[in-house]
């Protein structure tokens, strides 16, 4: 045995084995998970018993790049939609996280790494520890995360669970709330049938009425002499005709007022005529207009819903297709065939996991992050090589394709690609941290666990009580910040389980991908200050 404990490669996996087996472990819902493995890899570095560095820089372009792949949509489109303030307060939260680890760091007299790790550990924010260790060049800074990140999972799991006791929120009425407030954001897409009765419009195509520009809303089916078919832009309407509408109840009270009054009529399908959910996979059409493809004049189809991130938004001729977008479209069984093709409809591409753009990605991450710009005369800043990597997996995933090459990740690999280089990284750090822990213990006692406890608590009660009273947000969204910006899942699962709202996931997926980018930015910071 001591013979394969000397073989680094040996002592890598068998430390994240026995980290996966320890962080499986349960206690009333609690568990250590993957951070058991830096644990692990503490104890076995203070025998002596290393990782190879090597595979602490692997592991790290792994983790970095697919954190970034998978924040990238959302990082960006999280300043939309009201996402401005739910950012602010996460920035409140983190922001007052690090100037409490500055602070206490210097009353305390902690050594400056340990502290950017104390600070990461109290937020859980593995992402932190790397770039902190990269900035430091110390293994300080991972001794203070393994110590201070089991209170980072319990503290947050505890806080979310009493907060709405605490200011006596009735979280049942705060769902409710959001429902509405979701509703006049996102309001439903519905149909319904109208006569058409306006004389100003009888006699005119479709082209040129320009329906949808002037009401939002889409004419998917019309029934002239009771015959029902779909319609083009040269289709004439004539007084009596049945027309099927799609879109907002606002946008159907303007088609209401353009066209005619509501039915109950029917317009019947014929045998050949489909509706169908469609996925687009096919990388020659991602970030094309639905305008650019054309549609109701190459295959007489209509697109009446685009459904993105479980949500159902109205089509545009502007409108541009993204992976994974799930389209209804409207026309005959011929050319549904046809339409299908050309979004490709393939579930599978949605699993696989084309290796060329991550390795592409972090050799343009790896050399951004290389170049030193001078500042002022007085010194050369570079984003190293985390921020490098990082801030070019953001702009790739955001381009979303150049050429043939698709800047995304299945679900599935991204996760098994960043889990592995998050496994590699906390190993060979832990190794190396583990020969220093005691000593570092013996100088700084329980104050380094005192101080991850502030670290944690305090900026998580500053957010909530400016969220509420400043900002007058719903409770459940502002759990939600809350877990995100502490990029804690267990604390969303917590909130999850207290109601049936999506209001908390939501919210903590507008954040969590700034939290991730934040934590980086403001290690680097702690760690040069």
């Amino acid at each position: 045995m001591s013979k394969f404990l000397s073989e680094g490669y040996f002592v890598l996996f068998l430390i994240i084995t026995l980290g996966i087996v320890i962080g499986n472990f349960k206690i009333k819902r609690f568990s250590l998970d993957l951070s058991a493995v830096i644990i692990v890899a503490l104890f076995l570095g203070h025998f002596g018993y290393l990782v190879p560095i090597e595979f602490q820089t692997i592991g790290l372009l792994f983790f970095i790049f697919t954190i970034g792949i998978q924040a990238g949509p959302g990082f960006f489109d999280s300043f939309n939609r009201g996402g401005k303030i739910l950012i602010l307060i996460g920035i409140i939260l983190l922001v007052s996280a690090a100037s409490i680890a500055k602070l206490l760091g210097y009353v305390f007299d902690i050594d400056n790494a340990l502290a950017v790790g104390i600070f990461n550990g109290a937020l859980t924010s593995t992402p932190g520890l790397a770039a902190a260790i990269e900035a430091t060049g110390s293994a300080s800074a991972s001794i203070g995360y393994g110590i201070a990140y089991s209170f980072g999972v319990i503290g947050v799991i505890i806080f979310l669970s009493i907060a709405h006791l605490i200011f006596k929120i009735d979280l049942k009425k705060e769902g409710e709330k959001y429902k509405q407030q979701l509703l006049e954001v996102f309001p439903d897409i519905i149909n319904r049938n109208l006569i058409v009765e306006n004389k100003n419009i009888a006699g005119k195509t479709l082209g040129e009425l320009r329906i949808g520009t002037m009401t939002h809303a889409i004419i998917s089916r019309v029934k002239q002499q009771g015959i029902a078919s779909t319609p083009t832009k040269n289709t004439t309407l004539n007084i009596g005709d049945i027309v099927k509408v799609v879109g907002t109840e606002e946008a159907l009270k303007k088609a209401e007022m353009l066209i005619g009054s509501t039915t109950n009529e029917e317009i019947p399908l014929e045998e050949a005529y489909k509706v169908n959910w469609v996925l687009v996979t096919n990388k020659k059409v991602i970030n094309n207009s639905l305008g650019s493809l054309n549609l109701t004049r190459n295959y007489n189809a209509t697109i009446t819903r685009i459904r993105r991130s479980e949500i159902d938004l109205t089509p545009t001729a502007s409108s541009r297709l993204r992976f994974g977008d799930k389209v209804l479209v409207a026309c005959d069984s011929e050319n549904m065939r046809n339409v299908m093709k050309l979004l490709g409809n393939e579930e599978k591409r949605l699993s696989e996991s084309n290796f060329l753009p991550i390795s592409l990605g972090i050799i343009i991450g790896v050399l951004i992050g290389s170049i030193s710009i001078p500042i002022f005369g007085y010194f050369d800043f570079s984003l190293g090589m985390t921020g490098g990597v990082l801030t070019t997996a953001l702009v790739l995933s955001k381009i979303g394709k150049t050429g043939n090459i698709i800047w995304s990740m299945s679900g599935g690999g991204n996760q098994l690609l960043r889990k592995l280089g998050m496994l590699m990284f906390l190993a060979t750090v832990g190794t190396h941290a583990g020969s220093q822990i005691a000593g570092t213990w013996e100088l700084y006692g329980w104050n380094i666990v005192l101080i991850g406890v502030a670290i944690t608590l305090i900026p998580m009660m500053i957010a909530i009580l400016a969220g509420h009273y400043i900002f007058k947000i719903n409770f459940l969204t502002l759990l939600g910040v809350i877990a995100g910006s502490m990029t804690s899942t267990p604390g969303l699962g917590v909130v999850d389980n207290k109601t049936e709202s999506e209001a908390p996931s939501v919210a903590y997926a507008t954040v969590y991908p700034m939290a991730l980018v934040l934590m980086i930015i403001f290690s680097k910071i702690l760690a040069i200050l």
